[in-house]
């Protein structure tokens, strides 16, 4: 099974996540508990296998329609939840990978 390592610009993007939830009192944190270990794991650059990435080309697909709600680039639960799972560039790097993965199969 192939392995993947995040790009820096995942991991920072995780990491503000991370961050911006961190500041907020309870009662405004975003993120679900496998939302905040998937951007630990993404911070940290950990390896994750392409069932990962899968699960996050889905949270994606989901959560896209979020972009409209009030708060998205500030501090709103969605936004918070996007950032932990690696932001624009993450939803742009498990894209890739997806692509290339299938072309590989069809190969």
């Amino acid at each position: 099974m192939p392995y993947f390592v995040p790009p820096a610009a995942v991991a920072r993007k995780a990491r503000k996540g991370l961050a911006l939830r961190a500041s907020l009192p309870p009662s405004r944190r975003g993120g679900t508990a496998v939302g905040v270990r998937r951007a630990v794991q993404l911070a940290n650059r950990q390896r994750v296998s392409i069932h990962v990435v899968e699960r996050m080309a889905s949270f994606f697909a989901r959560h896209a329609g979020n972009r409209d709600a009030p708060g998205w680039g500030e501090d709103s639960p969605g936004w918070q939840a996007w950032l932990l799972w690696g932001g624009d560039e993450g939803r742009a790097w498990a894209r890739r990978i997806l692509a290339r993965e299938r072309e590989r199969d069809r190969e």
